[in-house]
């Protein structure tokens, strides 16, 4: 692609050309007339003769043999140390007799420069995507989380508090599961508090945030993905809720929840910014934030693999507003 000051684009080169060997004028005219100089006028005229109208085109400024690129031998050996060890530019350099610089080049190259970018049980490459439009897949996770007593737990009284003794070798209190579904492409999230995860929970849930997506602008869910868990693997309820909303089924590789990580990362934001955002002093009082957290989220907070910009946008974009 031509950059901004350039004097010739595709179609400069083209009108160029024409006027040297359609209309037979001379070079010194002809560049004078554009600008440029008659080396660039006979490099795209010959271009023109040898290539004919692609030879016209933009071509990438990188060499065609670098002799003294790294070995494929030597980037195979840096890419396995990496993959396998999670080793460094620094300490890498010496195995392999390279400079540093060198092997954070081809680590760069074969994109392993950030072990965040890795699997770490396998060392490979997370591929990272995003669905075309808004319902082609939505993302369902449970995240458990500790009810409150009444007063509040450690976080209200402290960790050497009395609370605390009791929270740990007293009564149970049990477990919230905080159900949630995450739109793959709009990040449009929608979740819920129920005192369990079995399979008619689970259903009836899926069956509200449909409609409430829906109610967002997600007009029709078209694929649900989840983890490998019974009630949704083998559940009849699970299925018959999918067969209503006319959803296919899809279910995450097993023991990698980089499949999901929409769904993982959203119940990390939840825990950050509604769960652990302050001091609650009971049960109630934390579900009652949940909304209002909800609201924000959706409406008001920017997401950074939108471009800074909050959820509904992408499906509630007014005439390129946010483009």
């Amino acid at each position: 692609m031509a950059h901004r000051n350039a004097r010739l684009t595709l179609h400069g080169r083209l009108l160029l050309v024409r006027r040297v060997l359609e209309e037979q004028r001379p070079v010194a005219h002809v560049v004078a007339e554009l600008g440029v100089s008659r080396t660039t006028d006979y490099k795209w005229v010959q271009r023109f003769l040898r290539e004919g109208l692609a030879g016209l085109a933009d071509r990438p400024s990188r060499a065609h043999r670098c002799p003294h690129r790294t070995s494929t031998e030597a980037e195979t050996a840096v890419v396995e140390l990496r993959q396998h060890r999670k080793l460094g530019p620094a300490r890498i350099a010496p195995l392999v007799g390279l400079p540093a610089s060198t092997v954070h080049a081809v680590l760069v190259r074969r994109g392993l420069s950030r072990l965040a970018w890795m699997d770490r049980p396998t060392g490979q490459v997370v591929r990272r995507y995003e669905r075309d439009r808004p319902g082609e897949l939505v993302h369902v996770d449970v995240k458990k989380l500790g009810r409150l007593r009444e007063g509040g737990g450690w976080r209200v009284h402290g960790r050497d508090s009395l609370e605390r003794r009791r929270s740990r070798y007293g009564p149970r209190v049990g477990f919230d599961y905080v159900h949630a579904a995450i739109d793959d492409h709009s990040r449009l999230a929608y979740p819920e508090i129920h005192p369990d995860e079995k399979a008619a929970t689970c259903a009836g849930f899926l069956r509200r945030a449909a409609a409430a997506l829906a109610e967002l602008g997600v007009e029709r869910v078209e694929r649900v993905m989840t983890d490998n868990a019974l009630a949704y693997r083998r559940s009849t309820a699970w299925r018959h809720a999918l067969d209503e909303l006319g959803a296919e089924a899809r279910f995450t590789r097993r023991y990698r929840p980089q499949t999901n990580g929409k769904a993982e990362r959203f119940n990390r934001t939840l825990l950050d910014e509604w769960a652990y955002k302050r001091p609650f002093t009971n049960n109630e009082d934390r579900a009652g934030a949940l909304p209002q957290w909800l609201h924000t989220y959706n409406h008001h907070r920017s997401h950074t693999a939108l471009g800074g910009h909050p959820p509904i946008t992408r499906v509630n974009n007014a005439a390129g507003h946010y483009t």
